[in-house]
């Protein structure tokens, strides 16, 4: 009985509709705005805040436990509590949701990072440095040298979109396209399983030098256009592997 009425006053509304919980988790938010905390700050702890809200230390613990599901702050064990830094899988988790309860679906997102790709590319062109292109050429190269070894390709592959954005010195760029990564695990494969012929992978291969050697020889027009056409050729092999695959478990 009186762990019930706990629960039921952990989840009690305030007055404007919000739970404690919520309402624990916005104040811990706005401290760390008010306070101008930088990742890696110290936060107080749920004494503090519980104090300071009139709240039980339970719906502190439960506000700060979904503050770090979020990836908003960090909570490990005998640590204070810390500000965190921009974590990309939170979309991530939000977008494979997405998917595999057909709110979105997979040629949505490529479109939506076709979008934000061509503009990584330009800007990583506009902005590299000269190690961020040697990177970005280096892994452009090593995905071509992994040839058949498919698990390398798509490795390769998501490290080499990966860089062009950081390329880019846009953070918010770069927590985009990270979110982008574990979906292109699943989709890289299965475009790769429509690319018979070596020829046919070879293009692919060139298609990620060009972007490579276009950011190195800072041309944002060619790295946008070099882009655009990897992309062109990729949603099609994406869109017909999945159509095989769906065939394939229809069989």
């Amino acid at each position: 009985m009186g762990m019930a009425m706990s629960q039921a006053n952990t989840q009690a509304a305030t007055g404007d509709g919000r739970s404690l919980v919520h309402r624990a988790m916005q104040a811990v938010s706005d401290h760390i705005r008010a306070q101008s905390m930088r990742v890696g700050d110290s936060l107080p702890g749920e004494a503090y805040f519980a104090g300071q809200l009139g709240v039980s230390r339970a719906v502190m613990r439960e506000a700060f436990g979904a503050l770090a599901a979020l990836k908003l702050i960090d909570v490990g064990n005998g640590r204070k509590p810390r500000v965190s830094a921009m974590d990309g899988s939170v979309m991530a988790t939000s977008l494979e949701h997405g998917v595999g309860t057909a709110q979105i679906t997979v040629p949505e997102i490529w479109d939506v990072r076709r979008t934000i790709e061509l503009r990584t590319a330009a800007l990583a062109a506009a902005s590299r440095t000269d190690e961020e292109a040697a990177r970005i050429c280096a892994l452009a190269q090593a995905m071509a040298d992994a040839g058949e070894d498919l698990r390398g390709v798509t490795r390769y592959d998501i490290a080499l979109h990966d860089a062009i954005a950081r390329a880019g010195h846009n953070a918010l760029f770069v927590q985009i396209v990270s979110s982008f990564g574990p979906l292109m695990e699943l989709a890289v494969p299965s475009a790769w399983s429509t690319r018979i012929t070596e020829a046919q992978r070879k293009v692919v291969f060139d298609q990620h030098l060009a972007i490579a050697r276009a950011i190195e020889l800072r041309d944002p027009a060619a790295a946008q256009a070099a882009m655009d056409q990897h992309f062109d050729a990729s949603i099609g092999d994406i869109l017909e592997g999945m159509s095989q695959r769906n065939g394939q478990n229809a069989g």
